[in-house]
């Protein structure tokens, strides 16, 4: 849970840096201030809502939409690739295995 502690500690410095209090923060957030420090120490019980508040607050959310995304998603990305290979070799074995079929069709034909 570092990620979600490390975004907590970031968010509070957004915060400290526009000299805002955490009372003042936490209205403008709409929660309060125990939940607005458990956020800024990165508590994973805190709602997903109360961390993308945070974030449009300091017109950060934006970034909201890329963390998911599937062309980022570089594990699925790579699965999708490693199938995409292996089908490519399954048809080419495959190629390979009629055109001595038809090979060896050929040449049985030719011998009687």
């Amino acid at each position: 849970m570092a990620a979600i502690e490390s975004l907590g500690a970031d968010l509070a410095v957004a915060r400290l840096r526009r000299k805002e209090s955490l009372k003042t923060w936490a209205g403008r957030m709409g929660i309060s201030v125990p939940t607005l420090l458990r956020m800024e120490s990165g508590d994973p019980g805190v709602s997903m809502g109360i961390y993308a508040t945070a974030l449009w607050l300091i017109q950060r959310d934006g970034a909201l939409r890329e963390l998911a995304s599937p062309e980022n998603d570089r594990g699925a990305l790579e699965r999708d690739v490693r199938a995409a290979m292996d089908l490519g070799k399954a048809r080419a074995n495959a190629s390979a295995e009629a055109r001595l079929k038809r090979g060896q069709k050929r040449g049985t034909e030719t011998e009687d």
